[in-house]
């Protein structure tokens, strides 16, 4: 008798357990998206190359259209705290996965003929439509789809590191494969176009996977607080200092990696576009790191995680700026900076669970959308400010996207903007992460939103 009552417990499912058919329908929108933007990062080498815009004037162009997206961020945010649907709060608004890749496809579709005018205007209202419209509520619905279909802290932090780490291995087959497509139409702007038609479709329908696939199926917040106002959200500002610190963090995250000019290093300072394919393969190597994060995160938080990954860029730089042509240097900085990237990408959205949940501690919305959108303004207004800056240091180094061989100064800021300008913004980043104060009281916290959510139940 014995004996059948340990098997019988043995037997018990692993409440934390993810079946691999969902893990892998969730990741499939986090994958379309992912090399959605890994893509768009050649967008002002399409416009220097193949149209012939200068990047000065394409620089100003993307951080105009940025700080508009950045804007629509917040209303968002609002729009998705505030939807109550058959299908939940924040899956319906993954039906923007079909938008995202339609108008990637028309901005990659500029006609070549066309005044440089036409060309910019064009460039501006897709990149809008692109990122202020779709990116922006996929964005925002991201985590309360999240919190509303797994409800459980050790699925967030798989979801976020084993799943990853499918993102990852996606985005690295993507990176191996499209420099040398890239090369293949560099100056071509028809070329550009039949290229990005490749990937938009399929990768279109892969992105809605998840929606097809993953319900909403929890209810995480009383009746009461699900009417979100405007004073909620001035009150969240006020009260829930926590996101500002995480804000932060994402505004120079972006301007870190989107400094875009990896492929101006690889076709002016190595010479070869096509080993930029080859070099992302070492991020293979950092890869099985992630596979630790959820044991990691036994005895590290969150925020201690993402600052370790932020400080390693002090290494990757210096080494990166000095490596010029160098194929082992640039492989180290590599490996620095990806294990440095990884927790930073992929754990750094947990952040907005942890403010969510003090929102409901505190007797408040939780508001996982509007949280989204403060951050998600604040990576946009990093992701503007980096297009401007490259733009203009290209520029202002005399940078000609005309001609073959670039000047020594130019070639000399594209080596700075490559390893020294991320390495100062990720080190401003962690700095700003001492400042977050959820750790502190995150074990009370916790225990006591278990114990209101039993008490609904």
């Amino acid at each position: 008798m014995e004996s059948k009552m340990r098997n019988r417990e043995k037997k018990q499912p692993n409440p934390h357990r993810i079946g691999v058919g969902k893990m892998l329908a969730w990741q499939c929108e986090g994958a379309s998206v992912a090399l959605n933007a890994v893509l768009l990062g050649a967008l002002q080498l399409y416009c220097t190359n193949a149209l012939g815009l200068s990047a000065a004037l394409v620089g100003t162009i993307l951080m105009v259209t940025k700080l508009v997206d950045g804007v629509t961020d917040l209303f968002a945010g609002y729009i998705v705290d505030k939807t109550n649907t058959k299908l939940g709060r924040g899956r319906p608004y993954d039906l923007c996965v079909l938008g995202l890749w339609l108008t990637t496809w028309l901005m990659f579709s500029v006609p070549a003929e066309f005044s440089v005018f036409v060309k910019c205007a064009w460039i501006a209202v897709c990149y809008t439509l692109c990122q202020s419209v779709f990116r922006t509520f996929l964005n925002a619905s991201g985590t309360a789809y999240m919190v509303r279909a797994f409800n459980d802290d050790q699925k967030y932090i798989k979801i976020n590191s084993l799943g990853g780490l499918m993102v990852t291995c996606c985005v690295i087959v993507f990176n191996v494969i499209f420099p040398g497509m890239q090369a293949q139409v560099l100056s071509s702007a028809p070329g550009w176009s039949r290229l990005i038609a490749c990937f938009a479709l399929p990768l279109g329908i892969i992105g809605m996977m998840r929606f097809l696939f993953v319900p909403e199926k929890y209810d995480v917040e009383s009746e009461e607080n699900k009417n979100v106002t405007v004073k909620h959200i001035v009150e969240l500002l006020k009260t829930n200092r926590n996101i500002y610190p995480v804000c932060i963090l994402q505004f120079v995250f972006a301007i870190a990696t989107g400094i875009s000019v990896g492929s101006y290093y690889y076709l002016y300072i190595v010479g070869d576009l096509g080993l930029m394919g080859t070099m992302s393969l070492l991020n293979v190597i950092v890869m099985p790191t992630m596979l630790l994060y959820p044991l990691v995160m036994r005895k590290l938080s969150t925020t201690k995680l993402v600052q370790i990954g932020c400080f390693m860029y002090l290494l990757s730089g210096p080494i990166g700026f000095i490596a010029k042509d160098n194929l082992v240097l640039l492989a180290i900085s590599s490996l620095i900076a990806g294990c440095g990237m990884l927790p930073i990408s992929y754990m750094s959205g947990l952040f907005i669970i942890d403010c969510a949940d003090y929102n409901e501690w505190q007797n408040r919305p939780r508001m996982e959308g509007t949280l989204g959108a403060i951050t998600g303004f604040a990576n946009k207004i990093g992701s503007a400010f980096s297009s401007f800056l490259l733009g203009v240091l290209l520029s202002a180094s005399g940078f000609d996207g005309t001609q073959t061989v670039q000047t020594p100064s130019a070639l000399l800021m594209i080596r700075f903007a490559n390893s020294m300008v991320p390495m100062i913004f990720m080190v401003i980043a962690g700095i700003a992460l001492l400042f977050f104060g959820i750790d502190r009281i995150k074990p009370v916290m916790t225990k006591e939103l278990e114990e209101r959510r039993r008490t609904r139940e």
